[in-house]
């Protein structure tokens, strides 16, 4: 077992940040709500632990509180914000409201040298109404800002320590340091959790849940698919098939390169599956987003199970499923935060599911997805595909689905990234250099009056997506110039039928989430 570093979700819907940080220092993490059992923390073995911060008062009624074993451990701690307070309040210091909220850039300076903050001043970010009045017995003030005279403070003997800032924003520029000093220096923590050591263990564990029971896997073309679809084969090889069902929701061109990249490169057989018919059937009539991924989501193990009938006894499916579909779904296990919505594979699938599911990259983000699949050898063009939703085009065609609409909604998403990747602007290596690391079109049930031709028009209208990301958890919309996006729309209501509007979506991640639906 990897060193591990347990974090506590006090409520932020942003903790799971915290957890990509401590990953990027390639030491194994993982969040649990603030009350999860005792013994559930403690199997992951932790060297520490990590506070998150949260909505709430220390005085508020019911508010969330720091566990007594962890306290009683004798492990590192580490508050933020929230966190901190907590661990303040239970060790007998003094919270109170701060006359001023500090919310966005602030610049703290530290007062003290120790392990965990760099000396002199440095920007930070804060976010918080309540502060540190005066710390508990042991500890010591290490920085401050004007508007918290406890920025930060630790009892470096018992190595616990508070900082009123969020290091796990990149609206910090040295949070990742702090978080470093914190998980490597003060816990000791091995930084060893590699792609390497992610397939090692990964493959240990399908091989022990499967024995010499035969495999689904459920492919979409998608590096998430695909990556854990990799895994699974290496795992148990010819115990493997891979279903690719084509819902008839798939972009311009997909059934194609999916199969033409299971040919060349992944090793399982491929079955193809057309259940475009079943799929329109059942999502007939439906506008409500949530609705329409319930129904996705059953529908895919009905066809699921229907091919392992055909196979004989299969007993297991595999998903590609990634961290953040289940901290968007408020998955059981991840119950503390808000859902935001339903992704097919976790909260859209139905009861009385006969699979039992392998889920090898569930507690993965996307970056170390991508680094797992490069281990493993695949094609780089695979890897670093353009972001898909498992619900497919049916979350970006908003109101009702129908094949016609999708023929539209296909056309003028090609036309998009045709373009994009005529200018180089596909290249999601580079989107920390501000490149683009998604894009679509999307097709509104707005209806709007043009004139093409001399004629009246009465079309619907095409919004364009693309974003800016390093994480896929917060994002920024794309500054694309007026050239291109002129281009484009020209090209869309010149060659989509059924289109006489584009617009461009210039909304953030928060408060807006990068699909639509």
């Amino acid at each position: 077992m990897p060193d591990a570093i347990a974090i506590l979700d006090f409520g932020s819907q942003y903790a799971q940040l915290i957890a990509r940080r401590v990953r990027e220092l390639h030491v194994y993490c993982e969040l649990f709500p603030w009350d999860a059992p005792q013994e559930q923390m403690e199997a992951i073995q932790p060297k520490g632990y990590i506070l998150s911060g949260g909505p709430n008062s220390v005085y508020d009624p019911g508010a969330p509180a720091i566990p007594n074993f962890i306290l009683e451990s004798g492990l590192p701690v580490l508050g933020i914000c929230y966190g901190m307070q907590t661990l303040t309040h239970a060790l007998g210091g003094r919270v109170a409201a701060s006359q001023e909220r500090e919310y966005g850039p602030a610049e703290i300076e530290t007062v003290l040298p120790n392990p965990l903050l760099p000396s002199g001043r440095q920007r930070v970010w804060m976010s918080h109404g309540d502060r540190i009045e005066s710390a508990p017995v042991g500890f010591q003030v290490l920085a401050a800002s004007p508007n918290s005279p406890a920025a930060a403070m630790g009892d470096v003997a018992a190595r616990r320590y508070g900082v009123q800032f969020h290091p796990e924003v990149h609206h910090t520029p040295g949070g990742l340091e702090v978080l470093r000093n914190f998980v490597v220096g003060i816990c000791g923590a091995q930084p060893d959790w590699t792609p390497e050591s992610i397939i090692t263990q990964a493959v240990e564990r399908i091989r022990t849940q499967v024995g010499g029971q035969r495999v689904l896997t459920a492919v979409s073309g998608g590096v998430d698919s695909s990556v854990a679809t990799a895994l699974a084969h290496r795992a148990v090889g010819e115990q493997l098939t891979a279903v690719f069902v084509d819902n008839g929701l798939l972009r311009m061109g997909e059934r194609e390169q999916v199969r033409a990249a299971f040919e060349g490169t992944l090793g399982p057989r491929l079955v193809v599956v057309d259940a475009a018919d079943t799929f329109l059937q059942a999502l007939r009539g439906v506008t409500e987003p949530e609705a329409k991924r319930r129904i996705i989501g059953e529908t895919f193990i009905r066809v699921f199970e229907h091919e392992a009938r055909k196979l004989g006894e299969v007993p297991f499916l595999v998903q590609g499923t990634i961290y953040p579909d289940v901290v968007e779904s408020s998955a059981p296990d991840r119950n503390k935060a808000a859902r935001i919505k339903t992704h097919h594979n976790v909260g859209g699938l139905p009861e009385g599911l006969t699979f039992r599911l392998i889920e090898p990259l569930r507690y993965l983000f996307k970056d170390e997805v991508r680094a797992v699949g490069q281990a493993l050898g695949l094609p780089a063009g695979l890897i670093w595909r353009q972001p898909f939703p498992g619900p497919g085009l049916a979350v970006r065609c908003l109101g009702e689905v129908s094949a016609e609409r999708l023929e539209i909604l296909r056309q003028a998403d090609a036309v998009f990234t045709d373009e994009l990747g005529r200018a180089g602007m596909l290249n999601q290596r580079e989107r920390e250099a501000g490149g683009i690391a998604q894009a679509f079109a999307v097709l509104l049930p707005v209806y709007s009056v043009g004139v093409m031709g001399d004629q009246r028009t009465y079309h619907e209208t095409a919004a364009l997506r693309a974003v800016t990301t390093e994480d896929f958890m917060t994002a920024d919309w794309a500054r694309l110039p007026y050239e291109l996006l002129a281009r484009v729309s020209s090209r869309i209501v010149n060659e989509v039928k059924g289109v006489n509007r584009v617009v461009y979506d210039v909304t953030s991640k928060p408060p807006a989430t990068i699909e639509w639906e």
